[in-house]
């Protein structure tokens, strides 16, 4: 079931295992932050996790509802480790994957019809290749290659229902061009939270939740703290990761 460069991890506190390879892609904390984040239907519903990678956002989020889930990736080899992770925790009737680019997901899956859209995009626009990461798998994870913000938020547009949430982890260097495109597509930010390495660093991280057709209301919720002054995670990020803050 493994290949040479894989190997099979647990999913932090969960009773699941993800397959993982450090040299193709290995889930981060980014994920783990923006599943917690996410608000999910409980009893049903549909949910679609883009830029799905190795499946880890849909099976962090499965034992908080009911919904079906449908992740996209573009990497076939992503999709591979997903699809596998996915057989192995014996989640097929409620978990599917699609090896596809997400432009063609409001096709695939229907439009206006989903609850809720996931996305862990592509944080860095264009750079030279120079600059880019060397591995074509985690550039294409990181850059700007096979897709974009606008394209990112102008699917979750066609996906959502009216009312339906588009739940989002990035850079706090792109919150102006998140809020302006969210807006441009209809989609009205709610909720954000910043997140910080620790106490007098700055924030590195942005988790944000707009809501098709929703009303201007923006609430900035407390900050988090990964790590405090002894470098160890916070009681507050202990209970995201495994339960015990």
């Amino acid at each position: 079931m493994l290949r040479d460069d894989e190997r099979l991890d647990y999913l932090l506190a969960e009773e699941l295992r993800i397959i993982q390879s450090p040299s193709v892609f290995s889930f981060s904390l980014d994920a783990v932050l923006l599943a917690n984040f996410t608000y999910v239907p409980i009893q049903k519903g549909l949910i679609v996790d883009l830029c799905s990678g190795n499946g880890v956002i849909p099976l962090l989020l499965h034992k908080r509802s009911h919904a079906k889930m449908i992740g996209v990736e573009i990497q076939e080899r992503l999709y591979d480790m997903a699809t596998r992770s996915i057989q192995y925790n014996n989640l097929e009737e409620k978990i599917t994957i699609l090896h596809d680019d997400l432009k063609n997901a409001p096709d695939l899956v229907g439009r206006e019809i989903v609850d809720v859209v996931t996305c862990n995009p592509p944080y860095f626009q264009d750079v030279p290749k120079s600059e880019q990461n060397q591995n074509e798998h985690y550039a294409i994870a990181r850059h700007e290659i096979k897709t974009n913000l606008e394209e990112v938020i102008y699917t979750s547009k066609l996906l959502l229902k009216h009312g339906g949430k588009l739940s989002m982890v990035h850079r706090p260097g792109r919150l102006l061009d998140i809020v302006t495109t969210m807006r441009k597509h209809g989609i009205e930010p709610k909720r954000m939270q910043l997140i910080y390495p620790k106490v007098g660093k700055e924030a590195n991280t942005l988790l944000i939740e707009g809501i098709k057709g929703g009303k201007s209301d923006l609430k900035i919720l407390p900050p988090l703290f990964v790590y405090n002054e002894q470098n160890e995670y916070t009681p507050e990020l202990k209970d995201i990761l495994y339960g015990e803050g």
